[in-house]
Formats: structure tokens, sequence, C-alpha cells
């Protein structure tokens, strides 16, 4: 078990990881740059050097920083994942095409009823039965959203376990005959992650987050999901597309 500082609830590897990632976001570490050496981390954060190597080795995963052995850590110059909005927007096609391995991994889900806005947007009645589909998209080992999808339970029942088993919006619609779509609407918000999103996107609190609010239809517009994305901000470029 992690050792936690009793006053914020937080290991410490993380929060010294959390520090780090803060110091390449403003531009203490540039890309390129060697790090203060383990030691030296350690007596910032008043921490021992076994917490300073989970920390890094975490980073590292996320592809922030890389360790040259008998040399030291090193920033890595980061970039943000184009990601194309347009009338086809695909996940696992958008990651793949930009030389990541795209996975998805689902948190919850749960039957839901339509709220007068969830109805009207799925062309549902209100209080009409549906699954609530609490999902997390990541680019190699990077979180790069969390998603909440709601569908009409009538027209994909048991919307989760095959959410489970595939772990694809896409595949899951396949599933039940679907197999083109389109995005019909997009809305575009920002916000502060709170703190259930922070830990599935692995961001320290207070960064912030892109909402994509979005509703997909089939080839003869009738309403299929609607979803309410938060996208890590530092981490995804949106590019609308017209057409």
């Amino acid at each position: 078990m992690s050792l936690q500082d009793a006053s914020t609830g937080v290991a410490l590897w993380r929060q010294v990881a959390d520090g780090i990632e803060r110091g390449i976001a403003n531009g203490t570490y540039v890309a390129g740059e060697k790090l203060p050496g383990e030691t030296e981390i350690a007596e910032t954060y008043r921490v021992n050097r076994h917490t300073v190597r989970r920390a890094l080795a975490t980073l590292a995963e996320r592809g922030m920083v890389r360790a040259e052995r008998g040399s030291g850590t090193y920033v890595e110059a980061q970039r943000r994942l184009a990601y194309p909005l347009r009338a086809r927007t695909r996940f696992s096609e958008i990651v793949g095409a930009g030389g990541h391995e795209p996975r998805g991994q689902l948190i919850e889900a749960a039957d839901d009823i339509a709220t007068r806005e969830l109805a009207r947007e799925l062309g549902l009645k209100t209080g009409a039965p549906l699954v609530r589909i609490e999902s997390v998209r990541l680019a190699d080992r990077t979180p790069i959203c969390i998603s909440t999808t709601w569908l009409s339970a009538e027209l994909f029942p048991d919307a989760g376990r095959v959410f489970a088993a595939t772990r694809s919006m896409t595949k899951l619609l396949a599933h039940y005959g679907i197999r083109d779509y389109r995005r019909a609407s997009t809305k575009i918000t920002a916000a502060i992650a709170d703190a259930t999103d922070a830990t599935h996107l692995d961001l320290p609190l207070g960064r912030a987050v892109l909402v994509v609010d979005a509703i997909d239809v089939d080839t003869s517009d009738k309403p299929l999901v609607t979803k309410h994305a938060r996208f890590a901000a530092e981490r995804v470029e949106f590019l609308v597309e017209n057409g």
C-alpha cells in the first residue's frame, strides 16, 4: 500500500509525479532537459528514493520522461494528439492514425431513466429506460478522455455487457446490426476536472478538460447515442473539419 500524506489523502508518489508534471507544463522543465537526480527530488518533496522512482516510472509510462541508464532522466517533447471532429468520428481510428494503440476500459454500466433533455436528444419519451456507460479511452497507456454514453435500453439490451467485451462503441453498435453512423451534433466547452474525472484521467486536481457533448445518428438520421465526454485538455488538439 502506498504511503499517503495525511493532510491530502494523496499517495506520496502521486504528489511527486504531479509536481514534476506541473513543472513540465509550466516550462520549469523543458523538452530535452535533464531532471534533477533522485536524491535531489527526494529532498525537495521530503520522500524516499523509492517513492521518487515510482513517480518517474509512472511519468515514463505516459511518455513524459525517459530514463537513460547511467545518465539520468530527461523530459520528452510533449505533442498533443491531433483529434479531428468530423461527421465520422471514431476514437480508435484517430488514435491509430497517430501511431498509438487505442484502448478502452469500462468503468461502469448501469440502468438509467431518460430525463427530458436525454429523451429529446435520443428521440424517446421522458422516463424511457436507458443504459448508461461510463468508460475511459486511452492512447497507449495515457488516458485521453472519459465518456458518459446513453443508449436506449429497448434498442440496445445488455449494452453494458457488450461494451465490456468489445471495449468499443463502434463494435457495440455493429453487434446490434448498425454498421455505419455519423455525428449529428457536437458542442465543445471547457471545465475543470472534478475529483473523479481527475483520477480516471490521471490528472492533478485543477487541470482543465475539454467537454464534448455529441449525438450520433444512423444513416436515416435516427438518434443512436448521446455522449458527454471529458478530454484532458493538455493531451489533445481538436481539429474541427467541415463537411
